[in-house]
């Protein structure tokens, strides 16, 4: 039975935690919202802790997933952070979508206190969590993941390694760059066609049945087309992870305009009060636009 922790229980964080729970290990968790933790522990019996660092204290393996590449650093690095308990040998796996460099820089830290660090974001959203189906990307060194494989595999079904450190988080922020483009490409399209007359579900049926086929509008335009815009993966941190890949293309001069468009549509919808509301939310600032809503009535 291996000593765990979880820092971070939100939409994503608190049910990956919970999977861990339930395979035997000891499990010390914290969270900003100190009632998440308090309900974990007297749900699935893990240890309730004030701070990250208590979490992390004795920890063999200690896992992060919150919201930005500040609230990261905070945990690890800050004031009662996990750097100032974790010791020699601890692994820190840390599942949030955050800077690649920033991550590095973090990696370096923790590595002059002889901690290791694996950047492992993850996909799959809130059903992925709650069915431990997450895909994750890792980046650091291979023999770390293999020390920590059986703990990932307890919250996910695949495991890709991407490289050194930061290379998980670069994986990420390309497969979200692509996810954010398919959207606004769904939001113009089903806009228009709505407008112009043609039935949203007939609409989705022919895009199923053509080489415009996506998983992610298969599993998202049903939503639209209820209003049904529950949250499993926010348009706020869509923009964020957008933001996050504009940055690295800015880095290495790679142009990505398409980008630079959807960051502003989402940046449009952030303005009008959306940012909450899952990111298939952001159709609704184009039909604001051409005064029609996407709906099957």
């Amino acid at each position: 039975m291996a000593k765990l922790a979880f820092l971070g229980l939100g939409i994503m964080g608190y049910p990956m935690a919970r999977n861990l729970c339930r395979t035997g290990h000891t499990l010390r968790v914290w969270s900003h919202t100190g009632s998440k933790a308090g309900r974990l522990a007297e749900e699935e019996g893990a240890t309730a802790c004030s701070s990250p660092g208590e979490a992390a204290e004795d920890a063999e393996c200690i896992f992060l997933c919150v919201g930005d590449t500040a609230m990261s650093q905070e945990v690890i690095l800050g004031p009662g952070g996990v750097a100032e308990t974790a010791k020699a040998g601890t692994v820190v796996v840390d599942a949030s979508t955050v800077s690649p460099e920033a991550s590095r820089r973090m990696a370096a830290a923790l590595a002059s206190r002889g901690v290791e660090m694996l950047d492992a974001p993850c996909t799959g959203s809130r059903a992925g969590a709650e069915g431990a189906s997450l895909t994750f990307m890792v980046g650091g060194k291979a023999g770390t993941l293999e020390k920590v494989r059986p703990y990932l595999e307890a919250m996910g079904k695949q495991i890709y390694y991407c490289g050194g450190a930061g290379m998980g988080l670069q994986a990420k922020l390309s497969q979200n760059l692509i996810l954010a483009n398919l959207m606004q490409a769904f939001n113009e399209g089903l806009v228009l066609s709505t407008k112009a007359g043609v039935s949203p579900k007939l609409m989705l049926e022919i895009l199923n049945n053509s080489a415009a086929r996506s998983g992610l509008i298969a599993v998202k335009a049903p939503a639209v087309f209820a209003r049904n815009f529950e949250t499993n993966f926010s348009l706020r941190w869509m923009h964020k992870d957008v933001g996050l890949a504009l940055d690295s293309a800015n880095q290495m001069q790679v142009p990505v305009p398409l980008t630079a468009v959807t960051l502003q549509m989402l940046q449009a919808g952030l303005a009008q009060g959306l940012g909450e509301d899952d990111f298939c939310c952001s159709i609704k600032v184009l039909e604001r636009i051409a005064g029609v809503e996407v709906e099957e009535k």
